[in-house]
This record gives structure tokens, C-alpha cells and sequence, in this order.
């Protein structure tokens, strides 16, 4: 046996690390601002105090990872967040289409362990904060200890993120923070709670459960919650197949203090969590649960609210509904403002509380950094917003991009030596927004041209550009029974053509159709009417009819061909995806004037299976799909579809690109259609899909001489960046597309220097 002296040393292991950056905390706007600043060549350390990554969306508490874009109906078309979270969601999509929380954390910690510049320390927690002798302004190093290694860590670096959902290296630098709602008139937020609502957003506790092919009996902890019929108010909405985050409503807290009392908060939410399934099981009303078992309940709880910190800016609620322009925007949110009672699953009211704005909104740089504590970066749901305004931030995609702002921001201060705060400077900003665009990362209307991308200089053309004549029938029918209709049409300014459609009809009817565009360019609300207009449909089969509205464009931008609910009429469909075109169903009114939002219609993507666009033929075919549009600033459809799309039968289509004289390009960057539209959630809602039928699968690059520069295969991504190992000198490049995942060649954007 080995046998250790009394007198050996024992001690904690001390390690001391130097970096240029730490980011603490390792969800979704951790990770994404560590893996941006390592790629932009800053020595990075990322600190987690939880085994894995992910945060909310890890396996630990199995969240889905949502932002601007959603399942639930909204406005916000293409919304879903670009730059490296859009990475990392089209590759669990390929990987994880069924959603398994466990296939998540493993791309998580892929993408994290592959960056060369950034050191991983696992459940490592940060416990102090040490300060700058002369400057108590300024952070020198953070304090942190492994319990799986007995290691105590030092980590000193000149710029740091608290990314960590409570904020503990603001708290325990002394960063100016804020508990709970603010009174209503301190912003003039109509929306703000009231003290019988409450005062913070508490914490939730999954659960799954499985089907064991046998009887399954279960006998409840002696801890579990009794009576629920009498407890919980809403114990109607319980049933045998509901679990995971469909249940994000059992959820407790609000009224205790969401860091000190987090254990309590745990304990609370088990007692329901075993209560509730022991009602399912036990209490008779359920016999379809007969073989279920309980496969999982989270140990710890996903947690919504505790601090949030005060930057040189606070985000309220007017800046979301008004969608207020901010010239340093650097991120968007596009999630309704949504507030919960904090009583929780104990509430006698609904569980959630929304408020929409017509689209997504801009979040200002001055959001992600601390007023007091000079190089302190915030990310995640910390940043500087008020109750209200984080009730729409604090979405975890919402949160990963401001993170990737913040990577790109911290790179800026180490290559000129300056604060977060000097970024702000118009040059910085510009060079700011510059970088951002380059990867991917969309902030909406700021779009700034990059003197290093020479692509725009060169003169650009396609073998092969989509002119849209014909949405072709063989689609399944859309009936009009229940709900509205609509199709998303991009039209230029000017008179607006005729369109043919069809429909079966089971007797005569008269369908009511509205045309209407939006009155920004820069949401997709249809709330601009441009004329109506009635068509009567003969009883039959795949009845042609025609719509001839005497209606204008105001400028270019999007239509809504919309029709009214109508018993015994269905429309044809078209199996045919076209980048920037979109069927959608009406949802419902939202109505929300007097918490200070505005009275609109919503209209969002079907939730029932069926074709992606109406069936139609346009009198004068559609011509926004040029060869041009690839070096006009956007990689994403915006008020025009901004992509070149190549004609549907057009083989091995090429977009091509030359120039006057010989240039030397060291790297290519392509932005394919990711299918912005799609929410791609990460665990519960299974895929169809594992790649997007709209991206670009199998493809080449030539020089201008004809030699194959690049030949890839099988690419899932919307953004692709190829860096050359040696550069190569020609006065023309060619990008030959062999095969997409389905639908139509098209790309929003090539970047070359």
C-alpha cells in the first residue's frame, strides 16, 4: 500500500495564466466571444464553472437555443443570428437533427478546443477579482479553483468578459448593476411590472420522460410536491407527453434573491418537477402513462434573471417597440419583450406576458461594457438593459451574437491599445462593423463597405440568373378554411404586375385578397395597405384565376399577396424554394397598444407541413436574383432578396468575376443561403433536414485560367472561408456550383483579398 508522509507538502497546486483576454462564463455569448477573440489572434482563456458548454442549452438543463427567430410566430423573416452561433447551429443541424442536448455539447466543445489560441478551463469557478493598485477602475486578474483538479488559478490579462449569467466578475469588481423591475417611470416603460406581477423572472427545471415498453410503476420522494390540483392553478395543462422545455412554465423564484437563494430555488423546482410526475403517473387521469418512465430530471435549474449591469447605455423597452437606430448598433434581438409573473408555476395568471415590435431591433455597442469598470466587456443576458428590455435580450442567440461583438471589440482594443469605451470612436466603429460583416455577423440597416474586399471592384456575371416567370402547381393544397394566407413576393417600385394563381373550390366562392408592403424597409410587418381587390372562383379543380390590382410599389421592397379565410376554397402550392420568397399563414392580431407597443398583424411560416411558396405565375417575371447582388453589402435577405440565384435547370452554373488586371488573392469567404427563416432549434423540435435545401453542396473556384483552386464536397455551411496556402495571381475567378441540397443555386456574397 502507499503510504504518505506527515510531513509531505500539501497544498493547493497554484497555476498562473497570461492572456490578452478572459472571458468567464461559457453559454452561448461566452463561447461565442472567446472563439471570436482566438480567431482574431488574442490569447484567450475561457472559464466555466459547469462541466460542459452551453449554459441553458447545455445537456445539464436542455433549453432550447433561440433568438430573433422563432416557432411561436413573429414578424422577424431571416432572422435567425448569423456570424459564429449560425455556425455552430447549421453544424449541430448536420450532425444533431434529432436533438439529442448530448450531441450539442460535443459541438460546443469542438468548436472551443479547436481554436489554437484559447485555453478551456472546466468546472472552474471565478471566487475574486484583484484590482489595479493605482486604478480600482481597472481589473489585473481573476481568481478561480478546479475542485476536479485542486488547482487554483490565477489568470492576468489587460481586457475581460463577465459572460458568466449572474455577473460575478462585475460583482466582485465593483461594476455598476441593478436588481429587478424599475418603476415605469423611470424609463416611461408602459410595459414595466407592477409589484403584484413581480419583480424578476425566475428558474425552470426540465424533465423527460420515455416509453418503456412495459408497466412502469413510480413511488414519489418523500419530498415531492402533494395536491397539485390545489397548488399549481395551471395543473390542466399537465399531460403524459409534454416534457423537456415544453414545460419551461414549471418555474419558481422570482420573489427570492436569484444568486444567494439559487439552491433553495433548485430544491423548490424538484419538489414540483417529482410532484408533478408522480400526478401524471399516480393520480389516475392519465392512463396513457402507464409505460412511461422518468428517463431525466436537470440537476441544476436554467436560470432567467439576477443582476444586470450598467453600461454607458440602457436598452428599454422604447428602443425595442420603436426599433430606435443606434449609428454603433452591433447586434440585434428580435424575441417579443416577454415577462413572467415571478410567482412562477404558482401564478394565478398566464405563465408569459409578450410584447412584439414590428422586427428586430439594433443593441448598441455602449451596452456591452461596464459605465465604471474601464476593461470590463459584458455579454449575455448581463448587458445594460432595463427589466423590461431584458426580457427580450436575454435569449441565449440574442446573447451569443452580442458575444461575437464583443470578441471583435476586444481584438480592436489589444491592436490599439485602447479601453472597450474607445471603440465608440466613429473609426473604431467603422472598422468595428467592418469585421463584423465579414463574418457573417448581420446588423440590421448598417452595412460598410470593406476597402480590402476587392470583389466589389471586379466586374461580375452568371452563366445563368434566375428571371421568375412561374411558381409551378404540384405542391399539397393550403386550405382557407381555417386561417388567412399569404405570399411574400420582392417587387420593384412602380406599378405592381398581375398574378395568376389556382385553386380548387368545392362550390362558387368570392375570395377577398389585399395586397400590402411594409412601412419600413427594414421589418417584414405587412401592415402598408396597397390595395384590395375580390376574385370569384368557379366550383372545380385546379381553377386558374387572376389577380390585376391597380396598385404602386412605394419604393422597392416586399409584397403580401394575401387572402382572407374562406371556407371550401384551398390554393396550390409549389414544392419550388427560391431564395427570398416565403409563404406564410396569418397567427393572430397582436393587440398590445397599451402596454406601449403597436396593434399589428402577424404572419409567420406554417406550422403544418405543405408547400414552401403559393403556386403562381407572374405576368412579368421577377428580376431580383442578378449576379450583382453579390457584392452589394448583404448576405441575407433584407427589403430585396440580395442573392444571386441561378435559373432551376441551369447546369453547373457559374458566377464569375474579373478584373483589369491580375490580382493576388490569399482567400476567399462565400456566403451560401443558410435559410435564415429557420429557427433551428437545438434539442426538442427534431429536423427534417440535415442540411439546408437552399445551400450550396458540391462546388469549385478557378482561376482565370481555367485551374481549380478549391473542390469541396458536401458542405453544410452558409459561410465558407478558403485561405490559400500560397496565393494566386489572375485576373478573373470563377465560382462553378455542381449541386445544392435541392433548391436553386444561390449566393448572397463573395468576399476576396
Amino acid at each position: 500500500m502507499l503510504k504518505h508522509s506527515p510531513s509531505a507538502r500539501r497544498s493547493l497546486v497554484i497555476q498562473t495564466l497570461t492572456a490578452d483576454f478572459v472571458v468567464t462564463g461559457g453559454g452561448t455569448a461566452g463561447v461565442c466571444s472567446a472563439i471570436t477573440a482566438a480567431r482574431q489572434g488574442l490569447k484567450t482563456v475561457l472559464v466555466q464553472d459547469r462541466p460542459v458548454l452551453g449554459g441553458n442549452a447545455s445537456s445539464e438543463v436542455r433549453l432550447w437555443l433561440l433568438g430573433a427567430t422563432t416557432h411561436m410566430g413573429s414578424n422577424n423573416r431571416w432572422a435567425r443570428e448569423g456570424g459564429v452561433i449560425n455556425e455552430i447551429m447549421m453544424e449541430n443541424l448536420w450532425r444533431n437533427p434529432d436533438g439529442n442536448p448530448l450531441i450539442f455539447d460535443t459541438v460546443l466543445l469542438e468548436k472551443v478546443v479547436e481554436e489554437e489560441n484559447l485555453t478551456l478551463l472546466l468546472n472552474t469557478c471565478v471566487f475574486q477579482v484583484d484590482k489595479d493598485a493605482a486604478n480600482p477602475d481597472r481589473i489585473e486578474a481573476v481568481s478561480a479553483y478546479c475542485s476536479q483538479n485542486e488547482t487554483l488559478y490565477k489568470i492576468e490579462a489587460p481586457l475581460f468578459c463577465d459572460a458568466s449569467g449572474d455577473g460575478v466578475v462585475g460583482f466582485l469588481a465593483g461594476a455598476a448593476f441593478r436588481v429587478g423591475a424599475e418603476p415605469s417611470r423611470e424609463f416611461g416603460e408602459k410595459f414595466a411590472p407592477t409589484g403584484d406581477f413581480g419583480h424578476l423572472l425566475g428558474h425552470s427545471i426540465y424533465f423527460y420522460s420515455k416509453d418503456a415498453g412495459r408497466p412502469v410503476k413510480f413511488v414519489a420522494p418523500s419530498f415531492a410536491l402533494r395536491n397539485i390540483e390545489k397548488e399549481i392553478p395551471r395543473y390542466g395543462a399537465f399531460n403524459a407527453h409534454d416534457c423537456g422545455c415544453k414545460l419551461w412554465w414549471i418555474e419558481w423564484g422570482g420573489r427570492l434573491d436569484t444568486v444567494h437563494d439559487t439552491e433553495r430555488i433548485k430544491w423548490e423546482l424538484w419538489r414540483i418537477v417529482y410532484g408533478v410526475w408522480d400526478y401524471i403517473k399516480n393520480s389516475g387521469k392519465f392512463p396513457e402513462s402507464e409505460n412511461l418512465t422518468l428517463e431525466w430530471v436537470g440537476h441544476i435549474p436554467g436560470k432567467r434573471e439576477s443582476r444586470r449591469f450598467e453600461g454607458d447605455y440602457m436598452l428599454s423597452q422604447q428602443d425595442i417597440v420603436e426599433r430606435r437606430k443606434h449609428a454603433d448598433a452591433v447586434a440585434y434581438g428580435g424575441w417579443s419583450i416577454d415577462l413572467h409573473p415571478a410567482d412562477g408555476v404558482f401564478a394565478k395568471i398566464a405563465g408569459a406576458h409578450h410584447l412584439h415590435s414590428k422586427g428586430i431591433y439594433g443593441i448598441p455597442y455602449r451596452c456591452y461594457y461596464s459605465r465604471n469598470i474601464e476593461n470590463l466587456f459584458l455579454a449575455g443576458r448581463i448587458i445594460s438593459a432595463s427589466h423590461v428590455a431584458f426580457g427580450s435580450t436575454r435569449v441565449m442567440a440574442t446573447c451569443a451574437l452580442g458575444g461575437q461583438a464583443v470578441g471583435h471589440a476586444a481584438a480592436l482594443c489589444r491592436e490599439f491599445g485602447e479601453l472597450p469605451c474607445d471603440i465608440l470612436k466613429p473609426e473604431r466603429m467603422t472598422v468595428l462593423h467592418r469585421r463584423l460583416g465579414a463574418d457573417g455577423h448581420h446588423v440590421p440597416a448598417i452595412s460598410v463597405p470593406d476597402p480590402e474586399n476587392f470583389a466589389s471592384e471586379a466586374r461580375v456575371s452568371a452563366t445563368s440568373s434566375l428571371r421568375l416567370a412561374k411558381l409551378p402547381p404540384g405542391g399539397p393544397l393550403v386550405s382557407l378554411e381555417e386561417r388567412a394566407t399569404a405570399q411574400m413576393i420582392p417587387l420593384p417600385a412602380g406599378p405592381v404586375p398581375a398574378f395568376t394563381l389556382w385553386a380548387d373550390s368545392e362550390i362558387a366562392r368570392t375570395v377577398k385578397v389585399a395586397l400590402r408592403t411594409t412601412s419600413d424597409p427594414w421589418h417584414h410587418t405587412p401592415d402598408v395597405t396597397l390595395g384590395r381587390t375580390s376574385v370569384s372562383i368557379p366550383a372545380g379543380k385546379r381553377v386558374p384565376f387572376t389577380i390585376a390590382l391597380n396598385a404602386k410599389m412605394p419604393r422597392p421592397g416586399y409584397a403580401f399577396l394575401i387572402f382572407s379565410q374562406t371556407t371550401a376554397v384551398a390554393l396550390h402550392t409549389s414544392e419550388l424554394r427560391v431564395t427570398g420568397l416565403l409563404r406564410l399563414e396569418f397567427r393572430y392580431r397582436e393587440q398590445t397598444k397599451a402596454g406601449g407597443g403597436e396593434n399589428f398583424d402577424i404572419f409567420a411560416p406554417p406550422r403544418r407541413p405543405g408547400g414552401q411558396n403559393l403556386a403562381i405565375r407572374f405576368l412579368k417575371p421577377l428580376e431580383s436574383f442578378e449576379a450583382e447582388n453579390v457584392v452589394n453589402g448583404w448576405q441575407r435577405p433584407t427589403h430585396q432578396p440580395n442573392a444571386w440565384v441561378a435559373e432551376p435547370e441551369a447546369p453547373n452554373p457559374e458566377l464569375r468575376f474579373e478584373w483589369d488586371k491580375r490580382r493576388v488573392i490569399s482567400e476567399v469567404t462565400l456566403h451560401f443561403d443558410g435559410d435564415f427563416d429557420h429557427a433551428m432549434e437545438t434539442v426538442w423540435w427534431a429536423h427534417p433536414e440535415r442540411a439546408v435545401p437552399l445551400c450550396v453542396r458540391n462546388y469549385e473556384l478557378l482561376d482565370g485560367d481555367g485551374n481549380t483552386l478549391v473542390v469541396a464536397e458536401n458542405n453544410h455551411h452558409s459561410r465558407v472561408r478558403h485561405r490559400f496556402k500560397k496565393p494566386t495571381t489572375t485576373a478573373a475567378l470563377t465560382l462553378r456550383i455542381r449541386e445544392t441540397w435541392g433548391a436553386p443555386a444561390a449566393v448572397f456574397e463573395v468576399r476576396m483579398k
